[in-house]
């Protein structure tokens, strides 16, 4: 069974309607043997802020060293995302997994009249998943109410309830008191219920769940008399972070744990609006419960780093400015009311609206909720549930808007709002986490460029999109000339495959049958036959043109506009090399040799001579075993020997993942941050966007290196692009212009031999994300896989160094300058001749 066939069939599920209860689950998973049993579990229920509160969670306890699985609904582009162990969705080989091990079982209980539902299913995936991977905790965000949901299979060991607005009122009661109760049921055994609600609904979580833990800001005119945590919004402080305050006295209610004990953390969250105040309260008690559950500290440093990691897409993120861009996922009148007063922070002359919301859902209060737009431009998601852009028009025409248009796509109603906007104006996408999915995929589509030089390379290209059998049959022998693989919906992919096919060329899509998450496609044809296919697509509807836009980009075929480029940096013009200036005891290749500052200047001269182009200075070794080092010591490394190299005709770059020694090697005279954390330090990013310097991200499962550890990739080369797409993106939402982002794969890094190899051979692909490319190979243990010594290979790195340049390399990251440098330019040369002459 290959992943298609197993989405195809989860998806299927959603033909059953939902039967509130917890039977059919607890079944399902006796079924496949109770693998959750063993888990700790975090239960999140509320109206509104669930998700964010469940991502801050699993981020706090990630920081605190523990091994952690989120499982939150819905998905942006794939139903892998509701189920992620340590930030990492799960792979296609564990869904299929899952699906072959239920599907027989599921089959007969449909058989039987007693199907189980799409939701129920997905959360006994999470379920086993999590046992699988062991996880030390699993935070599960529930779907809907408490008591009936699905999520409620498991005695959680910690839990809250966010907030009550009047939301499912068919399932779960039709006043406040009677959904606060089903919700509350989340309370756990032992330890009070955590929750931030207020008044009636307050007295009904009491009334059901006992002991509480209350969370709120005293200033609320609702608040009760004295919170256990006392909390406070301080305000954003740039376009995507906020400070809050988190407080808790002694609380002798609670269970006697050192969840009790009394505390206070001010912390930046990557979310804006007063009421994220309130979920980071909730999320710490429910941190420091499940913290004492595992036998781990939480200090508020801890805390407050876990608080600023938690990014949570589609919430209130500001995507551009000039004009401000803004995707949020508010899907009901509680939520806009929380909107507007988030959007009341931000100074902009006129709002320019596009909304797209379920049929479900109250339209005019959430159109009554916010400030009256200049504009606005109703879409419809591409789902079945999704309300008619005409009605909603209507709606906002009742409501007293002047300007109001519908289109058919969001894709392409957020073009033509954009396209309307002033550079100080505001566009705000809203209405439905399903519009923000279609609307990110603008900033985080890509098209990766495939080397397919026989039916053999074909096959395995369309085979890893989950083409058919019968497809990948009739169409190996096609796929010859430029091959590129992207993902669309499924209305696009239907575009894709009648134009290409009418042009002579080739695009195969995946087995998908159902719009529940993009298609992988694989287009195939001639330059002529593209640029054939991408006239045609311009001003199609179904958002295509965007689609074209980026292929236009990524095939080289788009008209320059006669501008001058950008900034000039040594990788600019031709491939660099990177010189290593270890001032380190203990790095495994030149560990002690230039821990003296005066042999780290005296190696910095000699590098210069031969041919470097940057210096890479580092004062903390990331090899397995490594010792770690305090940002004191760090520092005292690096700086002085920064101070020292300054004035040499070369660029520096600092090896670290902190930014206070970043920024200490930046005053000393370095110009590139080199992260090999990937931007895990989060003043990281905004260092280098307030210095106007590169910054180099590296994708790595742990720096340093856990030795041995087993991570499972499906492709290792598509996987490691789509989450350096993710930093990327995080580091242009910080200011930094994406030709300023460096992209690293990091070989060695939670990789095997083999995948350290498969990145190397198909490093032209990484070419997808827009970015300068460094690869890091020097020495490396992956050439053990050729029969050479780990730590002493300089002829192996040399042949890398020349196919890594071959292959689209910028950057090289060596210790041996003269040999590398000599590499480089036999590449180069083979590429281009005659700028050698």
């Amino acid at each position: 069974m290959n992943y298609s066939e197993a989405a195809d069939f989860l998806f299927d599920l959603r033909r059953f309607q939902v039967k509130p209860g917890t039977e059919s689950v607890r079944a399902l998973l006796d079924h496949l043997g109770d693998p959750h049993e063993n888990v700790r579990f975090v239960q999140v229920a509320g109206s509104n802020g669930k998700g964010s509160t469940a991502r801050m969670v699993e981020s706090t306890l990630r920081e605190a060293g523990c091994t952690v699985g989120l499982y939150t609904s819905p998905h942006f582009d794939s139903l892998r995302e509701r189920v992620r162990v340590d930030g990492r969705k799960m792979p296609e080989s564990a869904l299929c997994a899952f699906v072959e091990e239920a599907k027989p079982y599921l089959v007969d209980r449909a058989a039987a009249g007693e199907p189980l539902t799409f939701f129920e299913t997905v959360t006994a995936l999470g379920l086993w998943y999590f046992g699988r991977e062991d996880v030390d905790v699993a935070v599960l965000e529930v779907g809907m109410g408490g008591e009936l949901d699905a999520t409620s299979v498991v005695d959680p060991v910690a839990s809250a309830v966010t907030n009550v607005t009047l939301e499912h009122t068919a399932v779960l009661g039709d006043t406040i008191e009677e959904i606060a109760t089903t919700k509350a049921h989340v309370a756990p055994a032992d330890r009070p219920l955590v929750t931030a609600t207020t008044g009636a609904a307050l007295d009904a979580v009491r009334a059901q769940a006992g002991d509480v833990l209350t969370v709120s800001d005293p200033n609320d005119a609702d608040a009760p008399e004295k919170p256990d945590l006392r909390v406070s919004y301080e305000g954003r402080v740039n376009h995507t972070e906020s400070v809050v305050t988190v407080a808790q006295e002694s609380h002798s209610g609670a269970a006697s744990d050192s969840s009790s004990d009394s505390f206070e953390v001010d912390a930046r969250v990557p979310m804006l609006g007063a009421y994220q105040a309130k979920n980071a309260g909730v999320a710490v008690a429910l941190s420091r419960q499940a913290a004492d559950e595992v036998g781990v500290e939480l200090d508020t440093e801890t805390v407050a780093r876990g608080l600023r990691n938690a990014h949570w897409p589609g919430r209130f993120e500001v995507m551009s400015r000039e004009p401000m861009v803004v995707l949020d996922g508010a899907h009901n009148p509680g939520a806009f009311e929380v909107l507007a007063s988030v959007l009341s922070e931000f100074d902009y002359e006129n709002l320019h609206l596009v909304f797209g919301a379920m049929h479900d859902k109250d339209h005019r209060e959430m159109a009554a909720a916010l400030p009256t737009p200049e504009s606005v431009t109703t879409c419809r998601p591409n789902l079945s549930r999704a309300e008619d852009p005409e009605i909603l028009a209507r709606v906002f025409e009742r409501a007293g808007v002047d300007s109001v248009d519908s289109i058919a796509s969001v894709s392409d109603a957020l073009s033509a709002a954009v396209e309307r906007a002033d550079p100080d104006d505001c566009v705000l996408l809203t209405g439905s986490l399903f519009c923000v999915a279609e609307a990110r995929r603008q900033w985080t589509r890509l098209e990766i460029p495939k080397s397919v030089d026989s039916s053999t390379d074909a096959r395995e290209v369309l085979e890893r999109a989950g083409a058919t059998t019968e497809n990948v049959d009739d169409a190996q022998n096609d796929v010859v000339h430029r091959v590129v693989k992207t993902q669309v919906e499924s209305r696009q992919a239907r575009v894709l495959e009648t134009e290409m096919a009418r042009l002579g060329g080739e695009c195969v899509s995946s087995g998908l049958d159902s719009d529940g998450e993009l298609h992988d496609v694989v287009l195939s044809g001639t330059l002529a036959q593209f640029e054939r296919l991408l006239d045609s697509l311009d001003g199609h509807p179904y958002g295509l043109s965007d689609v074209a836009a980026d292929l236009r980009e990524r095939l080289e075929l788009a008209k320059s506009d006669g501008s001058e480029g950008g900034e000039e940096y040594p990788w600019t013009e031709s491939a660099s090399v990177m010189g290593i200036l270890n001032v380190t005891p203990d790095s495994f290749h030149d560990g002690g040799e230039f821990f003296d500052a005066d042999a780290a200047i005296e190696r910095a001269q000699a590098m210069v001579d031969a041919g470097a182009d940057i210096v890479d200075v580092g004062g903390e070794s990331t090899r397995p075993g490594a010792d770690p080092v305090s940002t004191e010591d760090e520092i005292n490394r690096v700086v002085p020997v920064i101070e020292a190299i300054s004035d040499l005709d070369v660029a520096i770059s600092v090896d670290t993942r902190r930014a206070e020694v970043g920024r200490a090697a930046l005053d000393a005279g370095a110009d590139i941050l080199n992260d090999v954390t990937g931007l895990e330090d989060p003043e990281m990013r905004f260092l280098a966007a307030e210095r106007e310097v590169p910054v180099i991200v590296m994708h790595s499962i742990d720096a340093p290196v856990v030795p041995d550890r087993d991570v499972e990739y499906d492709d290792v080369v598509e996987d490691v692009i789509e989450e350096l797409n993710e930093r990327v993106l995080l580091a242009e939402k910080a200011g930094i212009p994406r030709e300023r982002v460096v992209v690293d794969p990091g070989l060695g890094f939670g990789k095997s031999k083999v995948e350290n190899f498969e990145l190397l051979s198909r490093l032209s692909e990484f070419e997808a994300l827009g970015c300068p490319i460094l690869v890091g190979h020097s020495h490396k243990s992956m050439f053990e896989l050729v029969g050479q010594k780990a730590g002493d290979n300089l002829d192996a790195t040399v042949a890398a160094t020349a196919l890594a340049v071959d292959r689209g390399a910028d950057i090289v990251r060596v210790h041996d300058v003269p040999e590398n440098v000599a590499a480089v330019r036999v590449a180069e040369a083979t590429k281009n001749p005659s700028r050698f002459e």
